[in-house]
């Protein structure tokens, strides 16, 4: 079960979060059968090496044994929902809510990749509503993710965390937002009732504190050091920082001192800063303030 965050249901039907929910319909079974957890998939203990941080295909079993939908930014999109890997989530306007059906099938889903769950699957939940997230059922027979009703994927063509190329592609496929609308900016040609988006500045950021470790996957073979908020934070050493684990983000990592020049927002531990192009390079850090 959950270690450091709190369960919010087991994987049976009858005294899962669903059945709290009142939840009666197929849509509503089908969700029963994860398991929710408040927090990050770390947090929890997840295999860090499953789930949305295996290496393997997506829909291989390893794969399905968790995922992590998280709020963040990415790309001046705010806020978006993303995975433990960093990858941006996203929704489909041809799909259908309610009830929810996936209508990306075929080599559609080849380049969309729908976030495949199965029975016993744990969904780590963290600054997203979990009483948002569902599960349907795919042509396939196979599980996708929902968010309000609405399936969930990953784009072929986002490489490394924080890509958002799939943004408007069509003007039909959006990031997603954490209570499952549509994310759209001034460019995407967005219509009355979609979520616009927020200035990455606007992220709320959280007034915690940070471990640098000197070594990728948080090893420390030149050491570590802690740094904490609130406010903007210098960090000693910059050449030394090569993965952060964070207690307490949002935090917004800064290229330049005083908080200046290229940033980017962090929402969870990064284990290799080189993913987003911060290896090395973490010259100060901006926790909330007080």
């Amino acid at each position: 079960m959950a270690t450091g965050a709190a369960a919010l249901t087991g994987c049976g039907a009858a005294d899962g979060l669903g059945a709290a929910l009142g939840d009666t319909g197929p849509a509503e079974n089908l969700r029963s059968a994860v398991g929710f957890f408040t927090g990050t998939a770390r947090d929890n203990g997840a295999n860090m090496t499953t789930g949305d941080m295996y290496a393997g295909p997506r829909d291989d079993k390893p794969a399905k044994r968790w995922v992590q939908l998280t709020r963040g930014s990415a790309g001046g999109l705010s806020p978006i929902v993303q995975d433990a890997a960093g990858r941006t989530l996203y929704r489909f306007d041809e799909d259908d809510n309610n009830p929810p059906k996936s209508n990306c099938n075929g080599d559609c889903a080849k380049t969309w990749r729908p976030v495949l769950v199965e029975p016993s699957s744990r969904v780590f939940v963290k600054d997203v509503p979990a009483e948002e997230v569902g599960v349907l059922k795919r042509a396939d027979d196979t599980l996708q993710l929902t968010l309000n009703g609405w399936g969930l994927y990953t784009f072929k063509g986002d490489e490394k965390p924080g890509d958002i190329n799939g943004q408007g592609v069509n003007r039909t496929w959006f990031a997603v937002s954490p209570t499952g609308g549509k994310v759209v900016s001034d460019n995407d040609g967005g219509e009355t009732g979609q979520e616009s988006s927020a200035p990455e500045s606007a992220v709320r950021l959280g007034d915690g504190s940070a471990i640098l470790d000197s070594g990728k996957d948080f090893s420390e073979p030149n050491g570590s050091f802690g740094v904490a908020g609130p406010g903007c934070v210098e960090v000693p050493q910059p050449d030394l920082v090569r993965s952060i684990q964070l207690s307490g983000g949002p935090v917004k990592l800064w290229k330049g001192p005083n908080c200046t020049g290229e940033s980017t927002v962090i929402t969870d531990s990064v284990a290799d800063l080189d993913m987003i192009g911060f290896d090395e390079q973490v010259v100060s850090i901006r926790f909330g303030d007080e």
